[in-house]
């Protein structure tokens, strides 16, 4: 069995210049796309920060810090920053778990908020040092089924807790409880916030149906903003049940509380915010490098240290953590932006909005915040994405469930370092027991070889993608799988993914001795079995 791929010519035009040069030739796209954006990010902002048991205006803070300052430190050309759903379930967690008094009173998630962001202030100054230490690679080596199988737990966590919002019930607990009081909650619903929050959850269903002219001037985030204000008004919702922001800008902003720093709860949510912010921020900029159309590689450490800064200030100044979050990103790549500039206005009109408009904000229903979460959590733990996992094949399936599980129903952190060891067993059952790759690269003329040797899986992958990162560019290169006796399903993809990479350099990509492999499922990127 062989394959091959060659380099494909496009019309996008030359590279985009970049930082000021870059602003002045491409800022005709780039200033619409961030504008765009903006419209996407403010609603979600503010719903993401009263998800995560935080101010509202804790979500814009992250929003513009990520925005402004990310944007200028990024690593990647066409990334979006800011507050994200993924971290939801963990900022949740940490504000539950820190705060004083009784558990889920005003005063014990005002206090567990300020601790919360003494854990951000120092997950990002451990990002700072990841970043020097020039750790981005190290995503390579993180199974795709667990992480799958962590954001479809989040997904679940969200909309378990977001539908309480929806109906109008005021309810907090840990996850089962949440679940079990669902119909509870259906039975004593408040009908007007019920009747907004359905409408904008079928909104957001129903707008990416429309004419794209339509869905792309005006997102839907924005045009339920637009809808459920004046039904808010009109329904005479008290303030129970709408955003509330401080009015004058600096009563935004508050300091972290350090009391809890020498606790083992503090240090659990630091290691959990550094592992999932840092994976997820590094998985958007590998995602958005193939969705560009030049194809620009992001540099993975400095994304590291970039999120490190931001999380750290947004932290100081009372917002949320934030990651590279890949659906704003990829709405960013999808409306013609061309370079970081449009990150960087999408900050900057967030900004903006909490200075200039608060007392709009102050009308935004949450019901219809809640409508647009249970909709991003359901697209997490989407049934396909399991459909997925299975075609797969059966390991990647039993990866993503473990996972999920644990993370639904015990914990964040355990339900990935759970998932995590069932792979390494599995990977180990299979023959993969090194963290260094056995690879031969002979050279000849425009040839060049890559022989691989025994068992690849994804905890060697890092070694292994050293060395193809030192591959000579535009050569004729050929992989030889003829000694392999075992490759995972991760390996496998990002195998696949690095040929188109080498494509692109004006070389070519021959795979050979791939015979004897039988791979076990009929994904094109399913793990191999030596027959």
């Amino acid at each position: 069995m062989s394959g091959e791929a060659a380099a494909v010519k496009t019309d996008v035009g030359p590279l985009p210049k970049d930082w000021l040069p870059g602003l002045k030739e491409n800022l005709k796209f780039d200033l619409p796309a961030g504008i765009i954006l903006f419209l996407i990010a403010l609603p979600l902002s503010l719903g993401i920060a009263v998800a995560s048991g935080a101010p509202p205006i804790a979500g814009v803070i992250a929003g513009f810090i990520g925005g402004i300052l990310g944007s200028l430190l990024g690593g990647s050309y066409i990334t979006i920053n800011g507050a994200a759903a993924g971290l939801i379930a963990i900022v949740f967690g940490a504000v539950a778990a820190l705060g004083d008094g009784t558990p889920g009173s005003p005063e014990a998630i005002a206090s567990g908020f300020r601790y919360a962001l003494a854990v951000g202030v120092v997950c990002g100054i451990i990002q700072i040092g990841m970043g020097l230490a020039k750790l981005g690679k190290l995503t390579n080596m993180f199974p795709l089924s667990v992480v799958h199988g962590m954001l479809a737990g989040i997904g679940v966590i969200i909309m378990s807790k977001q539908i309480h919002t929806l109906l109008g019930v005021n309810f907090s607990g840990t996850m089962i409880p949440t679940i079990l009081a669902i119909p509870s909650s259906f039975a004593n619903m408040v009908v007007p916030v019920a009747t907004i929050g359905v409408l904008s959850l079928v909104m957001m269903i129903v707008w990416p149906m429309l004419p794209k002219a339509v869905s792309k001037i005006l997102p839907a985030p924005m045009a339920i903003i637009l809808v459920t204000v004046p039904m808010g008004i009109l329904f005479k919702l008290g303030p129970e049940f709408l955003v509330k922001v401080p009015l004058n800008f600096m009563d935004s902003f508050q300091t972290p509380d350090w009391g809890k720093v020498g606790t083992g709860v503090f240090w659990k949510f630091v290691i959990t915010y550094v592992f999932v912010a840092s994976l997820e921020s590094l998985l958007t900029a590998a995602a958005m490098d193939k969705m560009d159309p030049w194809k620009r590689r992001a540099n993975m450490n400095r994304e590291l240290l970039s999120k490190g800064a931001c999380n750290s200030l947004s932290s100081l100044i009372g917002g949320l953590p934030m990651i590279a979050e890949v659906v704003r990103s990829s709405a960013n790549v999808m409306n013609g932006a061309r370079t970081r500039w449009s990150n960087f206005f999408h900050g900057l009109f967030l900004l903006l909005s909490v200075a200039l408009i608060p007392g709009i904000l102050n009308m935004i229903p949450l019901a219809a915040l809640a409508g647009m979460l249970v909709f991003i959590g359901f697209r997490l733990a989407h049934p396909k994405e399991f459909i997925h996992a299975a075609h797969i094949g059966k390991e990647e399936l039993m990866y993503m469930l473990v996972t999920t599980i644990i993370v639904v129903t015990v914990d964040l952190l355990w339900g990935v370092i759970i998932g995590f060891v069932v792979a390494v067993v599995t990977n180990i059952i299979r023959g993969s027991r090194s963290i260094k790759a056995n690879a031969e690269v002979a050279t000849s003329g425009d040839t060049v070889t890559v022989k691989l040797k025994g068992a690849h899986g994804f905890l060697n992958f890092v070694s292994m993608r050293g060395i193809l990162d030192k591959l000579p560019p535009g050569k004729k290169l050929t992989i030889d799988y003829s000694g392999v006796t075992y490759m995972d399903h991760t390996v496998h993809e990002r195998f696949h993914d690095f040929n188109g990479e080498y494509a692109l350099t004006g070389g070519s990509v021959k795979t050979v001795g791939k015979d004897g492999l039988k791979a076990t499922s009929h994904s094109d990127v399913s793990a191999l079995v030596r027959a």
